[in-house]
């Protein structure tokens, strides 16, 4: 069965969701949006993660005085290497592939070294500051650097995670960067691999993760940078001229840093997913509530964003959101979301053993009556990839004809469809905002109540 958005744990089985692990579970096809921002670790409460911050700057740092040393060639290809981590599947790459810098970008950054006094002389303490003297090095570069220089540390703790976790391990051969040495070495380790590709997998912290670093190229421009030198440039401001200013100007990115460990206190990891608060959701399905039925005004495609988001929501963390994703049946086009079937839950488990979901489909319909044909066409489409569970999202009851259709189609082909509307999204909703109970227990009741109702 293909999966939509396929994860390590799920091609495995492995019941575990993204809320009880510490760690970002990967994608087998994709990157995860998400960066390492190694000022999470200068500031984290772990003196193991202050002390790996230390590990990286000292490592890169190294890295410019061989460059200084008359090491130039041999600092570049290391630079080079270091640049991509595609171990760790973060990024926006849809193969989690992604290329290194090249050497010229690699003798831009080594040359910091030797070209600006400062640098030369003491280093540089958060070295997320480079962006601000070389082109093309942005996020991406600071998060793969920051990866490939604790790459060891990375496998002891991606080794003790799948032993936790149950996930399979095999031997490969890793290029590992030695922070003695200040080279790549060649290690035979066992990590988990990528079943798709073949490919190595590094399992990457929470806590370390961010959409943007905190130290970035456009927080210096848009808010310290240009208040101070925009005269200067007369408005005419652009990033080679901004780098050639920095270079020479080394004062304004100290007093720039300085002021960011001021306001050290107000950067956080960035979750992979976040719920909506309670009185923004309750809200929204007031909205939602509130909508017309049918295509008046837009209200259907109101009705699917509104609904996507508040049901991402009110099923975490027992159903991981995948994707919402439309598709065309019969000329009609059709709004779903995706969830992981994580078995987080008894009746999650029953599912998967009853009716092969390994991934929920909710089809979102803004009728004014269900018919026949919505039901065929969520039939059809379970048939393809998805067992035989799915959820229809609409307004109002079904009819008792309707009702006894999905009957029927229990009897013939042992396929259950459960038909939600507009007062299980309120019980939901309400559920959400007691916390006495979860969300999900109204799917479950609506699934009990189902097979109630069934023959046999």
């Amino acid at each position: 069965m293909a999966l939509i958005r396929p994860r390590l744990n799920d091609y495995h089985g492995l019941l575990f969701t993204q809320h009880e692990v510490d760690f970002a579970i990967p994608f087998l096809d994709e990157d995860i949006p998400l960066y390492v921002d190694p000022f999470l670790l200068w500031k984290s409460p772990l003196q193991q993660d202050n002390g790996l911050h230390q590990e990286v700057v000292r490592s890169f740092n190294k890295l410019g005085q061989l460059y200084v040393s008359g090491e130039e060639d041999k600092a570049r290809k290391i630079l080079v290497s270091l640049s991509e981590c595609n171990e760790i599947g973060l990024g926006n790459s849809g193969t989690r592939k992604g290329r290194p810098i090249g050497e010229k970008t690699a003798e831009e950054i080594l040359k910091l070294y030797r070209d600006v006094p400062q640098i030369n002389k003491q280093g540089l303490q958060h070295f997320e500051i480079i962006q601000l003297f070389v082109e093309n090095i942005s996020r991406d570069r600071i998060s793969d650097f920051t990866a490939s220089i604790l790459k060891s540390h990375l496998i002891d703790a991606t080794i003790q995670h799948s032993r936790k976790y149950k996930i399979p391990l095999q031997r490969i051969t890793l290029s590992v960067f030695d922070t003695k040495k200040i080279d790549n070495v060649n290690e035979e380790v066992f990590v988990p691999i990528n079943p798709e590709t073949g490919e190595p997998i590094l399992l990457i912290p929470k806590r370390w993760l961010k959409h943007i670093p905190f130290i970035n190229y456009d927080d210096y421009f848009e808010t310290y940078l240009i208040k101070n030198i925009e005269k200067e440039f007369s408005n005419r401001l652009n990033r080679p001229e901004i780098i050639e200013f920095n270079r020479n100007n080394y004062g304004m990115i100290e007093a720039y840093l300085a002021n960011k460990l001021r306001l050290a206190a107000s950067c956080e990891n960035d979750p992979l997913f976040s719920q909506i608060p309670i009185s923004s959701a309750k809200k929204r399905v007031k909205h939602i509530l509130g909508l017309p039925t049918g295509k008046t005004d837009n209200a259907d495609r109101e009705y699917e964003d509104g609904m996507t988001q508040t049901m991402a929501t009110l099923l975490y963390p027992h159903l991981d959101f995948a994707q919402e994703q439309s598709r065309t049946d019969s000329g009609v086009q059709i709004r779903d979301l995706i969830f992981y079937n994580n078995r987080s839950y008894d009746f999650l488990d029953e599912i998967l053993n009853k009716f092969d979901s390994r991934q929920l489909v909710v089809e979102l319909k803004n009728v004014k009556s269900i018919e026949r044909e919505h039901i065929n066409q969520l039939n059809r489409y379970l048939k393809d990839q998805f067992g035989k569970f799915g959820i229809i999202f609409t307004r109002n009851r079904p009819s008792r004809a309707i009702y006894q259709n999905t009957i029927d189609l229990w009897s013939g082909q042992r396929t259950c469809i459960l038909i939600m509307d507009d007062t299980d999204l309120s019980m939901m909703s309400d559920v959400y905002e007691s916390k006495q109970r979860h969300p999900i227990d109204i799917i479950k009741k609506k699934f009990i109540e189902f097979q109630r109702a069934c023959p046999g």
